[in-house]
């Protein structure tokens, strides 16, 4: 007789279920059953066996429905180590452990991390970004991670040529040269120099030397070429652009003056946006840009490794041909504000528009061109070259004690254009100290959180957030069911105002709670929390500010791609001062000088970011009901909804669009919230099976609003209702893509069939609506799967 029984066999932290198959023959033949040609004894004695058997399973059956009914309702054995664990969340012990991480982290440490991080330049795909990647991974093993890995992705890089310089030239009529930029950044304090300092460039611009008349077109916005274009009657096809930087992302500026036929373009930091205490106050004095100050930064326009569209750049990937890849098919060439005033003083044309005028000193108007003075020209010489290099993530983890298998996320990108004191090893000098604080912990004994949390620090993100998005391909399955938010910090200071924070609207109270729970940098004007002067000095209505993704960093491909809520904070300027960066970004002033003698000389305000951090992953790794709010996430859609209506509802009505089924999905979203969260209120908390259903439909909202085929003209644009604006990278814009699709909507080759995409999106948005209410309907109702119609 075969006799099938399972044993369960424990392996470490790992069970497995293995079956071990017993064969014994009875050597009594009085006893042995035949199977096979026996007698009709043996048939009804065989057929009574069965029968006993039969009614045996069936009682066992039933036992067993009755047991696990029970256990069900009694969570664990009452008695059970993780049992005891459990109930201990529900005696309000985190309120110690978050003192004892809050008070853990210090100021001094970070500094100090910030110190060995901009020693020297580690742009990706180096020799240096590789040995900061094992730097980091060194210590978080000594900080007591239970595991930390290095995952490198073999990807598409551009750099300049040090012995082969890239130029902006003034020609005179016969060709000889009237005045050349400068190839590099000018040493203004010391060790603003070193030997691997990178030349100012723009990553991923083509080859190529063109020449050509100039035209200055401000920012290089969207509406700044149409104001060209269709109001002051300059036409830019064949000509060299001068942009200067702010308001919107550099490749979309590089984009839009290819699609008006440009054919090259030159970029530039106005005093205007850059040095608003005027030139005389400058760094190494202040935070401001000096005059020869020059912004490195990357032109594409998508995220993730150019030539593994949509897949992980692992070692045996298919790659696009280079030729087939969207990338900039013109020249571009950064220079500083001394250098641009020789080409802007040069220009020929009428005076561009009040709006349009910047601050050089000594330049009395900006003219627009075509041309220069006595028929000169401008030449841009671009010998930047692309090619693929090795670039290191690298990942670690503190195992969760009762759900190991729900991820709370932690990013920072590692790699700099030059030393990147602020952007981005502000954010990095952060995330090792929480490593440690909360190693420190998990080695004393004292603390494990209930589920994991995972510390990454990103690869190559300065290029087109490469190391994030490779890596959220590669592991697009777990991460989709199993995380359950991300929280980046790119730069944890870039000003000393006020705390900022972009957020998917659940985690709006998350992150206040966060704030409120952290003493702010003890200055003048500065309140007793951040959240008190976060509120008083960037309020919206009862509550502090806080603003919508959208790309710029390494939250984008978690969001976008596979609907993971997300977070991003650090501590910012104050917005009257009306600038788009912090002055240095991206330069080689951004030094350790510049962030420990001027920025944040106490590293109060590091610390402040580094507690808010690692306060709101602790909450939401050790939270017994994940601390997200749907309702949060009705009242920015209802403002959102209404800002569509004002913005293209009439217009739609003229084309028999309404907002019917939108409307209509959204009251029901609306509803299914409150009730979900009066559910929530009552929940049996002893119930961890109960608890974890609740949790599950929490992590998933965000996971509801997306679509697989993706926005329209962005199939990588999965989120229907958050996702970065198509005209700037940065800027987070709510339902994109009925934005996108009435931009201009009249212009385009064929306007009826732009309007039945609109209906078409019109009814995905309010399918998705209705998807989302769905979601967080109560489990057990036939109405998640069977609604009545």
């Amino acid at each position: 007789m075969e006799d099938n029984y399972h044993k369960l066999e424990v392996d470490g932290d790992f069970q497995s279920l293995k079956s071990t198959h017993n064969h014994t023959q009875a050597n009594d033949t009085d006893s042995q059953v035949q199977i096979l040609g026996g007698s009709q004894r043996d048939k009804m004695g065989s057929r009574t066996t069965l029968i006993i058997v039969a009614v045996v399973t069936a009682v066992l059956g039933i036992t067993l429905g009755v047991l696990i009914g029970w256990f069900s309702s009694q969570a664990q054995f009452p008695d059970s180590e993780a049992y005891k664990i459990w109930l201990k969340a529900l005696e309000g012990e985190d309120e110690a452990i978050r003192e004892m991480i809050l008070e853990e982290l210090n100021a001094d440490v970070i500094k100090e991390n910030l110190r060995t991080l901009t020693a020297k330049p580690h742009l990706a795909g180096t020799p240096a970004d590789k040995e900061n990647a094992e730097y980091v991974k060194d210590k978080w093993d000594e900080h007591g991670l239970d595991s930390a890995r290095i995952v490198p992705y073999n990807v598409l890089l551009s750099y300049p040529l040090k012995e082969k310089p890239n130029f902006v030239y003034i020609l005179n009529p016969n060709g000889t040269e009237f005045y050349k930029s400068d190839p590099e950044e000018k040493d203004l304090d010391d060790g603003d120099k070193h030997p691997d300092t990178v030349p100012p460039f723009n990553a991923y611009a083509a080859e190529g030397t063109v020449e050509g008349d100039l035209v200055y077109v401000n920012y290089g916005r969207i509406e700044d070429f149409q104001k060209l274009d269709e109001e002051l009657k300059v036409n830019v096809t064949g000509k060299i652009c001068i942009a200067r930087y702010g308001k919107i992302f550099r490749g979309d500026k590089v984009a839009i003056a290819e699609s008006y036929g440009a054919v090259g373009m030159v970029l530039y930091s106005d005093p205007a946006d850059y040095a608003v205490d005027g030139i005389e106050t400058v760094y190494p004095n202040s935070w401001w840009l000096p005059d020869t100050g020059i912004q490195r930064g990357t032109l594409f326009v998508d995220n993730g490794d150019p030539l593994t569209w949509a897949y992980p750049s692992t070692e045996n990937a298919y790659r696009y041909p280079e030729s087939s890849v969207d990338l900039p098919k013109i020249p571009v060439q950064p220079i500083g504000y001394e250098n641009a005033k020789h080409f802007l003083e040069q220009l020929d044309g009428d005076r561009a528009p009040d709006e349009w005028q910047g601050n050089i000193d000594g330049l009395a108007n900006y003219n627009l061109g075509p041309g220069l003075l006595d028929e000169r020209t401008v030449k841009l010489e671009v010998n930047n070259i692309r090619e693929r290099k090795w670039t290191y993530n690298v990942i670690g983890m503190i195992r969760g004690s009762q759900e190991p298998d729900r991820y709370v996320i932690l990013g920072n990108h590692r790699d700099a254009w030059v030393f990147g004191a602020v952007d981005p090893s502000s954010g990095t000098a952060v995330m090792l100290e929480i490593t440690r604080a909360m190693g420190k912990l998990v080695k004393s004994g004292k603390w494990r959180p209930r589920r994991s949390i995972v510390f990454c620090s990103w690869a190559a993100e300065e290029y087109s957030l490469i190391g994030s998005t490779e890596w959220v391909e590669e592991f697009a399955k777990n991460l989709g069911s199993r995380s359950v938010a991300y929280l980046n910090v790119d730069i944890s200071v870039q000003g000393n105002y006020t705390f900022r924070a972009k957020t998917t609207p659940n985690l709006n109270k998350a992150v206040f709670n966060a704030a409120q729970n952290v003493r702010d940098a003890p200055f003048p004007g500065h309140s007793e929390t951040v959240y008190d002067t976060w509120l008083k000095r960037n309020p919206d209505g009862n509550q502090p500010k806080v603003s919508n993704l959208g790309s710029g960093s390494d939250y984008a491909s978690f969001l976008g791609q596979l609907g993971i809520s997300a977070v991003d904070l650090r501590y910012t300027f104050d917005s009257d001062l009306n600038i788009s960066s912090y002055p240095l970004y991206h330069s080689m002033y951004e030094t350790f000088h510049l962030v420990s003698e001027i920025m944040d000389r106490s590293f109060e305000y590091h610390l402040a970011v580094a507690r808010v951090w690692a306060e709101m992953s602790r909450n939401l790794a050790d939270s017994l009901i994940l601390p997200f709010d749907c309702r949060d996430y009705t009242a920015n859609l209802e403002k959102s909804i209404a800002a569509l209506k004002e913005d293209y509802e009439q217009k739609m009505n003229e084309h028999d669009i309404t907002f019917d089924a939108i409307d209509s999905a959204f009251g029901n979203l609306t509803s299914e919230a409150v009730a979900f969260h009066e559910r929530i209120a009552n929940s049996p908390l002893n119930d961890p099976f109960y608890v974890r259903r609740i949790n599950d439909q929490l992590m998933y909202v965000d996971r509801a609003f997306t679509d697989p085929l993706g926005l329209p003209d962005r199939q990588l644009q999965r989120h229907v209702a958050f996702a970065p604006s198509s005209r700037d990278a940065y800027f987070g814009e709510a339902f994109p893509g009925i934005a996108d699709l009435m931009f201009e909507i009249d212009k385009s080759p064929d306007p009826a069939a732009q309007w039945e995409r609109v209906r078409e999106h019109m009814s995905v948005i309010a399918f998705t609506i209705q998807s989302v209410a769905t979601t967080i309907k109560d489990a057990e109702s036939i109405d998640t799967l069977a609604p009545q119609r």
